[in-house]
């Protein structure tokens, strides 16, 4: 179990908090709104009222023993980027911090964040990338040169093995998981010798242009 400190409760942050609380993990929710903070305070481990800039507050929310911290005021660059500043003095070294734009994603970059999360960029990607398929069930981009996709088998496929159909080699891909839709079940590092059905779905890893050419069988 992490602590973990997320600054700022709008729609994500709210989201973010609650659910790192329900797989859980010890969540700090801060926000300066006392409206937001009560609404939030039965989902997570302890809700704040408070300037997150301030480290005397982080302080007294228990940061100094959190092991990441995410900041989720995007709409609001000084506060996002003060607040990463106050996180990183108290000790904190894994700090994500949302973006509303390249240029506040290259000063939180700069300034020592983990990772800077633009989510409207990646939700647009991939969404693009499921609507220009009409097949892809889950699009994830990683970064300018991996991408994750979750896709239907294609029907050339039924039956046959990953060993059989060598995708690194042919299609510069890698099969990272295979879903069984039929029994819910996730198998990462799946079996080469499995053969496939029609209720699987492949979780795959590769270059965006490799995805999309692969995404186009049927």
């Amino acid at each position: 179990m992490k602590r973990i400190i997320v600054v700022g409760l709008g729609n994500f942050g709210s989201i973010l908090a609650q659910r790192l609380h329900q797989l859980g993990h010890d969540v700090v929710a801060i926000d300066s709104r006392p409206d937001v903070v009560d609404a939030i305070g039965a989902h997570v481990s302890r809700a704040v009222v408070g300037d997150a800039t301030n480290r005397t507050v982080l302080i007294e929310a228990g940061a100094e023993q959190a092991d990441a911290a995410v900041v989720s005021t995007g709409e609001n660059l000084a506060a996002s980027i003060l607040a990463l500043l106050a996180l990183r003095d108290v000790g904190i070294k894994e700090i994500y911090v949302k973006v509303r734009s390249e240029d506040h994603a290259r000063v939180a970059d700069q300034l020592g964040a983990a990772e800077s999360i633009f989510p409207e960029r990646e939700s647009a990607l991939g969404l693009a990338s499921r609507v220009t398929s009409g097949k892809l069930l889950q699009y994830v981009q990683l970064g300018s040169d991996l991408s994750l996709q979750e896709m239907p088998v294609p029907e050339a496929w039924y039956g046959k093995t990953l060993r059989e159909l060598s995708l690194p080699h042919r299609y510069r891909v890698q099969v990272v998981a295979v879903h069984d839709v039929l029994r819910d079940a996730m198998v990462p590092v799946p079996d080469p010798d499995r053969k496939l059905t029609h209720s699987d779905t492949l979780l795959v890893a590769g270059d965006p242009g490799a995805l999309q050419r692969l995404a186009q069988l049927r």
